[in-house]
């Protein structure tokens, strides 16, 4: 599952921390997880991209939560329950706090990160459980680079970006943070199309997306995304390829956008 979510972030990383300008806590995202099997395009998950309002004791912050679900029929098969959150400034989207929280087919990691922009240090905790039930922890701390976040955090980055003054062809890289390793992105826009989705006929971006030195990613413009062309730039529609297969992503509905 963790493809899934990573065919989003490959997208969704910006340069800096620009204004939030789209994002409203209360937003509410669902999608169907698709996977060829044996040449058929079947139904076997929900992903779900969730905003809610946050305050602690010093501030208020905005939770980016992202889970994956199996469909029940499926659950004897691999069952898949996954929880990926991050905390950020509602104001700027810069995280403060990371969690991972997956189980998938009996594999259980739970990985955190907490962010110090000052020193450009993370403070990491993974956590591991074997087959007994038995967990360990994993601390680390590392540094990052000034423009690379998380896989929650740059889901939502694109709603700032300028999408509208590329031109066909136009690429760039991004640093993503994945399982303690910084993972460079490139992507390309293609063109706008207008595409049918559970939201109406929505003129789109069309980008091509893969993972620099890496093959997670198979094929040339094999995986691509389709963002609505408007303020929300909404992913709608995804085709991706890996190592084990290809599949689709497809928008059920959309709640409490800002525009």
């Amino acid at each position: 599952m963790k493809h899934f979510i990573l065919l989003f972030t490959v997208v969704l990383s910006t340069v800096n921390h620009a204004q939030n300008k789209t994002i409203n806590a209360g937003e509410k995202l669902v999608f169907t997880a698709s996977y060829n099997m044996s040449g058929i395009l079947t139904d076997i998950a929900q992903l779900k991209m969730e905003t809610s309002q946050v305050k602690t004791s010093r501030s208020t912050l905005m939770r980016l939560k992202c889970t994956a679900t199996t469909y029940k029929k499926w659950d004897n098969f691999f069952k898949i329950r996954d929880l990926y959150e991050s905390y950020v400034s509602p104001k700027t989207l810069k995280p403060y706090l990371y969690k991972r929280d997956i189980s998938e087919g009996g594999y259980y990691k739970f990985m955190q990160y907490k962010y110090n922009h000052k020193a450009k240090l993370v403070n990491s905790l993974k956590r591991k459980k074997n087959k007994k039930g038995e967990t360990w922890d994993e601390k680390n701390t590392f540094n990052i680079g000034t423009n690379t976040r998380d896989i929650v955090t740059t889901l939502y980055h694109i709603r700032n970006l300028d999408i509208h003054k590329a031109s066909p062809g136009d690429q760039q890289e991004f640093n993503v943070l994945f399982d303690n390793k910084e993972n460079t992105i490139v992507v390309k826009y293609l063109k706008k199309e207008t595409i049918s989705t559970a939201l109406g006929k929505k003129e789109c971006y069309k980008l091509a997306l893969s993972v620099k030195g890496s093959d997670v990613l198979k094929g040339s413009n094999s995986n691509l995304l389709w963002l609505t062309a408007d303020n929300n730039k909404v992913p709608v529609y995804a085709k991706f390829k890996i190592a084990v297969g290809s599949g689709e992503l497809r928008i059920v509905s959309a709640e409490g956008l800002k525009h």
